[in-house]
């Protein structure tokens, strides 16, 4: 198992010195699933919600969030992200939007946090918007899917 580093030698927690670490292309693939009722997902896939595209506003809450990760996390990194990408899929088959986001940067330290970050906050969108005519719906499956780069290399979930 890998040794936490975010505490020094005294046992309080820092932030990580990464001033030793080469510059990596560093991507990081994480997602989550919303689920509701049936007739909330048609509203959303058809666009027919009074509060407009709910699905266009997850995708940028998520884009804005995962920029904003070091102001929601203690002892992230402010990084700057090459890119940001926030996908939202309607699924029918078991009534939720699958939401991936994908982070990537040239740097020192990764991206997993940034990208937890967007998946999480689209879905969080996603329920504040439709929480009035489903207050129901369950955020689910927030997880890591896959980083590359960096001392630890390429790690994908197995599952």
């Amino acid at each position: 198992m890998a040794e936490l580093t975010h505490l020094d030698e005294k046992g309080q927690a820092r932030m990580v010195d990464v001033s030793d670490k080469q510059h990596t292309e560093r991507e990081a693939r994480a997602m989550a699933v919303i689920r509701m009722l049936p007739e909330t997902l048609t509203m959303i896939a058809e666009g027919k919600h009074k509060k407009g595209d709910v699905l266009a506003t997850a995708r940028i809450a998520g884009i804005m969030a995962a920029k904003r990760t070091p102001d929601l996390i203690p002892m992230c990194h402010p990084l700057m992200l090459t890119s940001v990408k926030v996908e939202l899929a309607p699924n029918f088959d078991d009534s939720s939007v699958e939401i991936l986001a994908v982070c990537k940067l040239v740097g020192q330290t990764g991206v997993e946090m940034e990208a937890l970050t967007a998946a999480s906050v689209a879905a969080l969108t996603l329920y504040d918007m439709c929480k009035a005519v489903d207050k129901g719906m369950v955020i689910d499956q927030l997880q890591l899917l896959e980083k590359k780069g960096g001392k630890s290399g390429h790690w994908t979930r197995s599952e």
